[in-house]
């Protein structure tokens, strides 16, 4: 365990780790192995085993944010930059000088961190890991290789295939007649509007739009022209997602949310349906609110209800606003704050459009 060292003659701050003499030839492949940066903003490295690494922190300059890189020995064969989120503006992967690999993150400018409690540690022969930061809001994981190799990786990935079988079985989704029908897909909120925030600080808007766009995607699949009222994070005020589906003249509208309880009770959970009016509504809402419980087996059934809710008031199709859980509520905000819940949420929200088209024909 190493602590980076404060010098005030220096612009950055570097910290060496030397385990060992051993030097790689310069011909060499990479020592480093696999890396990943977790949703709790821990760094973890696997290396070639007892290799020397090298780690720095460079504070921020008028062309880029804070940087923290570490240098491993071997070349890289195939430099490479992925886009990062959260406070990570993005990874880079290249060749300092020949014969060495560089490990990049930066950060967006702006970013609140503290390298001087930073520290580097050991784990074993070929394993490292480093605390960042803190994620503020949800940091969605990146990574390249395994960090740790499991024993029975061959039994773990057939139970793996075995439980996704399961899980999606009853979730087989309907065929509609292809080209014929038009969606509108609303995610909530976005922008400077992060709508709830809840347990862990994880946001409204993250996880509805996340959702949405694996509606979109299902949707497509199955031959319905589908348009999202915002793809990024973007203000979008009422109106305009109303005007929008508007002019589409879209079959239905289904607008995403996430709830939040007065004074974020931990012990409130739940799902719910609204429609505004109307049989098609209503019938749009019910196989909707159906297909969400069943993914979410424990969470409490709150209904389908009427509303009046802006974006289904005014728009002039069958419209419905889903709530796919409370992020204040322990079990939902466990659930939603995971990848794999949100597909889930994804494919039932899906399931029950494309079986009110199949129904209305």
């Amino acid at each position: 365990m190493i602590k980076f060292l404060d010098n005030k003659l220096f612009r950055y701050l570097s910290v060496f780790l030397f385990l060992n003499s051993l030097i790689l030839p310069v011909k060499s492949s990479s020592a480093l192995a696999a890396w990943a940066i977790n949703t709790n903003g821990v760094l973890e490295l696997r290396t070639k085993s007892n290799t020397n690494l090298k780690a720095y922190f460079q504070k921020a300059n008028q062309i880029n944010g804070d940087r923290f890189w570490v240098d491993f020995p071997g070349e890289l064969k195939n430099p490479r930059t992925i886009k990062g989120n959260g406070p990570i503006k993005e990874i880079r992967l290249g060749k300092p000088n020949k014969g060495k690999t560089r490990l990049v993150i930066e950060f967006k400018k702006g970013t609140y961190l503290k390298p001087l409690t930073w520290r580097l540690v050991g784990l074993d022969k070929n394993r490292w890991r480093i605390k960042l930061f803190k994620p503020k809001y949800t940091f969605k994981k990146i990574s390249e290789g395994q960090v740790v190799k499991r024993i029975g990786k061959i039994k773990e990935n057939q139970k793996s295939i075995h439980e996704k079988k399961s899980d999606y079985h009853y979730l087989k989704l309907p065929d509609v007649k292809q080209n014929k029908y038009s969606v509108v897909i609303d995610p909530g909120h976005g922008g400077p509007d992060p709508g709830a925030i809840g347990i862990g600080g994880i946001r409204e808007t993250d996880v509805v739009l996340e959702v949405s766009k694996i509606v979109k995607n299902l949707l497509s699949e199955k031959g319905v022209k589908v348009r999202l009222t915002r793809k990024n994070e973007v203000d979008l005020d009422l109106p305009p997602r109303v005007s929008f589906a508007n002019k589409m003249d879209a079959d239905i509208f289904v607008s995403i949310h996430a709830n939040a309880s007065r004074g974020k009770r931990r012990d409130i959970n739940g799902l719910e349906t609204f429609y505004y009016r109307g049989w098609r509504g209503r019938s749009l809402a019910k196989k909707i609110q159906k297909e969400i419980l069943r993914v979410s087996p424990g969470s409490p059934d709150r209904g389908v209800k009427q509303g009046r809710f802006y974006v289904i008031k005014n728009t002039r199709m069958p419209a419905v606003l889903v709530e796919i859980g409370f992020l204040t509520g322990r079990l939902d905000a466990r659930r939603l704050e995971k990848i794999t819940h949100r597909k889930r949420l994804a494919y039932a929200i899906t399931k029950g459009i494309l079986e009110y088209l199949y129904k209305i024909g």
